[in-house]
């Protein structure tokens, strides 16, 4: 199963957008957006590297469909993950897209801009109440109106902090930070109270922390940038007065995710985020930390988490246009989430089932305690990361980041050049 933080994806997608554009014409070359109709025919079904570990499961789903619809015939294509937006542009471009496509918001938006996604919200909009109102929004794409998938399965990742450490630095380990405003003030308190020896953080911000603080990261058309605003720069200043106390790593400019874990683990810092998984190798590894484990949300100051999402597109050219809507929203909905939820580490994006005590009883064991935590979350959640920014553009305010936090460049001199130069690469993809 592919993980769901988008990675290399978002680059791949981008680059090929153009070639999606070029052959398939300008938005709405895929007809009227219209679901009406019989639901019968055939339904190619495309997924994103699920079917090694998924198998049963979805032919079971396929099954059950079929039975309800009896006109209907369900192909089941699954794709690896390496290549798969090369695949889907090459689709596209030689009109052998499938009808369902699992998809990712960032690659969703070059086929919404070529005409090739459905408007849900036209389409099929008597099914945006069964939905988180995040969820929902996430393949909303920026300069345009609708929405170009449903949504299907979620994730978010939970906070870890070390109850010790908050305690040896004189902070209530019952109470961890919730705001930016907290966070800023004990990771200073803790780097003072020891000597610098322990650092709060072990990464410099992404996109996704200027969207917690409450950045405007793009204007309301999707065309320009906006992260250089004065929340932005003051969210840098905190950070360059973290790292000059001492209180952000001092290997935070260049750390990887797997880096900042070991740290970690290592109790040289006190929060990191994670997942079930880091928390079971946690109990193994390094007993003496995972005695003194705490799980919170990330920090914010918008009230919402930020949520990763996936989703199943209705490709707008579809013959079979009222049978590939009702299979989308069939696999999407409550009662099949649930479902795929129980066979692995994901979260349903449809209303209620976050409130099932499959997703609010925990049992003492280590998955539960992070699934707990992770589905109170999501019920708010947005997703932070703006579809339009690709690799190369995270890389730009990447360094921009470090060049502020080192005092090389001012925060407010560092983000305008990073804006500048993503509003360039915007304007060239």
């Amino acid at each position: 199963m592919r993980p769901l933080r988008r990675a290399a994806a978002t680059a791949a997608a981008l680059v090929t957008s153009a070639l999606v554009l070029t052959a398939c014409g300008s938005p709405g070359a895929g007809g009227p957006d219209s679901a009406a109709g019989k639901v019968e025919g055939r339904v190619t079904f495309q997924t994103w590297n699920l079917k090694a570990n998924f198998k049963k499961y979805f032919e079971g789903v396929i099954s059950d469909f079929e039975e309800k619809y009896p006109g209907t015939k369900v192909t089941w294509v699954d794709q690896p993950a390496e290549g798969y937006p090369e695949k889907l542009s090459a689709d596209a471009a030689g009109g052998t897209l499938p009808d369902v496509v699992n998809v990712s918001p960032d690659l969703a938006y070059p086929l919404a801009r070529a005409g090739l996604a459905l408007d849900l919200e036209k389409a099929a909009g008597k099914y945006r109440k069964e939905y988180l109102d995040g969820a929902w929004e996430s393949h909303r794409m920026p300069g345009m109106t609708g929405v170009y998938a449903f949504p299907w399965y979620l994730n978010t990742g939970p906070m870890f902090y070390n109850k010790e450490l908050f305690s040896k630095a004189g902070l209530d380990p019952r109470r961890p930070p919730t705001s930016y405003d907290q966070l800023f003030r004990d990771a200073l308190t803790m780097a003072r109270k020891s000597d610098r020896k322990i650092a709060m953080l072990a990464g410099t911000p992404s996109i996704e922390d200027f969207g917690r603080y409450g950045v405007r990261l793009m204007n309301a058309r999707g065309t320009e940038f906006t992260f250089n605003e004065p929340a932005g720069v003051e969210l840098l200043e905190h950070y360059k007065k973290l790292y000059a106390a001492g209180a952000l790593d001092s290997q935070a400019l260049t750390a990887q995710a797997e880096s900042a874990g070991r740290k970690f683990q290592q109790q040289s810092v006190a929060m990191n985020p994670g997942s079930a998984h880091d928390l079971e190798n946690f109990k193994k590894e390094a007993p003496g930390l995972y005695r003194h484990i705490g799980i919170t949300d990330a920090v914010n100051n918008t009230g919402k988490a930020n949520m990763y999402v996936q989703g199943l597109m209705v490709n707008a050219q579809s013959k079979v246009k009222p049978a590939a809507v009702a299979f989308a929203h069939f696999v999407t909905d409550r009662k099949n989430q649930m479902a795929f939820a129980k066979e692995v580490t994901i979260f349903p994006s449809t209303k209620g089932s976050l409130d099932d005590p499959y997703f609010t009883k925990e049992d003492g064991t280590d998955a539960t305690r992070v699934r707990v935590a992770a589905a109170k979350s999501l019920k708010t959640a947005v997703n932070y990361t703006p579809v339009l920014l690709s690799d190369q553009m995270k890389t730009v305010l990447r360094n921009a980041v470090a060049k502020a936090v080192q005092g090389k460049q001012s925060p407010e001199a560092a983000l305008d050049g990073a804006v500048a130069e993503c509003n360039r690469l915007l304007k060239t993809a």
